[in-house]
């Protein structure tokens, strides 16, 4: 062998030994920062090639390093996304936009990020790539996973997800484990089940903020679960096999100096779904429901005419209507009243929408889950011709891809036949609304059925109505409720659902003194602005809303009697308001008042325990 070709061999074997130690080099770092540059997503991979991201506002820690990846599911093929991977490319973009909402929070909503966009490459080349997509808002930072077309990834087996959130030592955290369940303020340690999203974080600096997702329509539900020391890892529902292209949910972390930044900064979530693919929006109308409690056709048109004397858009013929819901032979296409509700079965009920329609007024029916899983495809055009307005879905499957799937396909199919759906029990929405505007509500909230006390709902502001609607079922004239009449009326306000059901349980005759629910009457369900105006969890919130001109805002306390002060900054300064409040008078009624208000006064109110107050303001001039 000659020189030359001893060195050329000599030279390979020495690179084939150094190669592992070029790869293993030290760790890439990539930095994105928010518009006003307050937030900052910051992206390495570290030497064994795991990737690793923090958040950081004002270069406070928010999350602390905290490695990403996916991992193979045990039956797949065994090719996991978590470790032994290096940056091949790096892309950025910005945008600053706005855009109006079909319905909302508020009539203009900002779409302004700054977006990183980095693909990785596995040691294995032959595995294809994925890549870590991160856009930093004003309002807080978005990532999520995306897998390119490539046809090395015709198979995607995921079984489970290693998002970490590394939380800041002295993290609280507002703690619940189902969508319908209570809250309690925990460490970040000990958990003995995952906790569902949204989770709000309450830092040792006395910042904000909440870990969320959005656009999780093609993917199982996460929860988080307790990993290392101050640390939440996911927990994915379930097992995953898809096809690149193929895009997960976004984990979002909204960030904010006080708890109400939080709720103001939500429409974050539905920035990060597509657009509304609804070409023709106007039979897409909010408004007031009330539920049909008798099944019969005389408590139906009672209804219609108590909905037309107040204000009401819909009625709701709810579970019983077409048999027994949980009955696999019962027939959601045909009208079968379940004698456990209503033992006369009188019920005609064309004859109570064609009165409905007569007097202006639409109508939802309920259609449990087990009929529409049967009978979807023919349930839909059926009920538009029958003069249907709305479906409420009923405990529908949650938390896996098969189901996510399915329910998603089910709205944007109730959409083509111009229905709007209101989805109940566990499910929480993510932003789909944006898309499919027809989705005006959903439950996913521990809401007037569980009778929770006053401190509960001072909770859910900062909490589950980050995530988006929440069909809360207003209650009203009740002896199982745990809190005041001005409490209940304020609730509207505070809670945001495009379908607002009020008065449930309740029939017409339960309320003879109509002036104590005057309040409801012309309220509104969808707004052009929306303000935290003030409050903490656990102890008292007021939120302020404007429809046009005029304002309403809704104040409760917890079970706790407090007195409360703060300005009316909100109001259109050199414009005087009369300000029409309804508040508890002490004595287990309502008490009106009128006033006059301007944007530099300032409004102190005593709350008694478990009470609230509703105020409609509107300009004099």
């Amino acid at each position: 062998m000659n020189l030359p070709t001893r060195t050329f061999w000599l030279l390979l074997s020495f690179l084939s030994l150094l190669s592992p130690l070029l790869w293993a080099q030290a760790p890439d770092s990539l930095t994105v920062g928010s518009p006003n540059g307050r937030l900052r997503f910051t992206f390495s991979v570290q030497t064994d090639g795991v990737p690793v991201y923090e958040i950081r506002d004002r270069n406070r820690p928010v999350i602390l390093p905290s490695v990403l990846g996916l991992v193979s599911n045990p039956n797949g093929n065994n090719l996991s996304w978590d470790r032994n991977l290096r940056i091949v490319s790096v892309a950025r973009a910005r945008r600053d936009t706005s855009w109006k909402p079909v319905w909302g929070e508020r009539a203009v909503i900002p779409d302004r990020y700054h977006e990183l966009v980095i693909t990785l490459q596995h040691r294995n080349a032959d595995r294809g790539q994925l890549q870590v997509v991160a856009r930093a808002y004003d309002e807080g930072i978005a990532f999520r996973y995306v897998f390119p077309e490539n046809m090395r990834t015709q198979v995607l087996d995921i079984g489970q997800e290693k998002t970490h959130f590394t939380l800041p030592s002295g993290t609280k955290a507002y703690f619940t484990d189902h969508a319908q369940g209570s809250y309690e303020v925990r460490e970040p340690s000990g958990w003995t089940k995952p906790a569902e999203l949204p989770v709000t974080l309450h830092l040792a600096n006395n910042a904000w903020a909440c870990i969320a997702q959005a656009e999780q329509t093609n993917y199982p539900r996460i929860r988080l679960q307790i990993g290392a020391e101050n640390q939440l890892v996911s927990q994915l529902f379930g097992e995953v096999t898809e096809t690149s292209p193929y895009a997960l949910p976004w984990r979002v972390v909204l960030v904010g100096d006080r708890p109400g930044d939080l709720l103001e900064r939500n429409y974050l979530i539905q920035n990060l779904n597509p657009p509304n693919q609804v070409p023709d929006v106007s039979w897409i109308q909010p408004g007031k429901v009330m539920r049909e409690v008798t099944l019969s056709t005389s408590g139906a048109q009672k209804l219609v005419d108590f909905a037309v004397e107040q204000n009401i858009d819909y009625i709701h013929f709810d579970a019983g209507w077409y048999g027994h819901e949980y009955e696999v032979k019962s027939d959601a296409s045909t009208v079968s009243v379940d004698p456990r509700r209503n033992p006369k079965g009188d019920l005609d009920l064309p004859t109570a929408i064609r009165y409905a329609r007569s007097r202006g007024k639409k109508v939802i029916l309920y259609v449990n889950h087990r009929a529409l899983e049967r009978q979807l495809d023919t349930l839909f055009p059926l009920y538009k011709s029958w003069g249907v307005s709305g479906i409420k879905f009923g405990f529908v499957h949650t938390g896996s891809h098969r189901w996510t799937v399915w329910l998603h396909e089910a709205i944007r199919k109730a959409a083509q036949h111009q229905l709007v759906v209101d989805v109940h029990d566990e499910y929480s929405p993510t932003g789909f609304s944006r898309t499919f505007p027809n989705l005006l509500t959903q439950e996913g909230v521990r809401g007037n059925e569980e009778w929770p006390n006053a401190t509960h709902n001072t909770v859910l502001p900062f909490t589950r109505f980050i995530a988006g609607a929440a069909d809360y079922t207003f209650c009203f004239n009740q002896d199982r409720l745990k809190n005041t009449k001005g409490h209940q009326l304020a609730l509207p306000v505070i809670y945001f659902s495009p379908l607002q059901y009020l008065y449930w349980y309740g029939k017409p005759q339960d309320f003879p003194n109509r002036a104590e629910i005057s309040f409801w009457k012309h309220l509104p369900t969808v707004w052009d602005d929306t303000r935290v105006v003030d409050g903490t969890p656990g102890q008292w919130v007021a939120v302020a809303r404007r429809k046009g001109a005029d304002w309403y805002l809704g104040t409760i306390t917890s079970t706790e009697a407090r007195t409360v002060s703060f300005p009316l900054t909100f109001l259109e300064p050199g414009k005087s308001y009369t300000a029409e409040i309804h508040e508890d008078d002490g004595a287990g009624n309502v008490r009106k008042t009128v006033r006059t208000v301007t944007a530099s006064d300032k409004w102190t109110l005593s709350l008694v325990a478990s009470g609230g107050q509703a105020v409609c303001l509107k300009p004099r001039n």
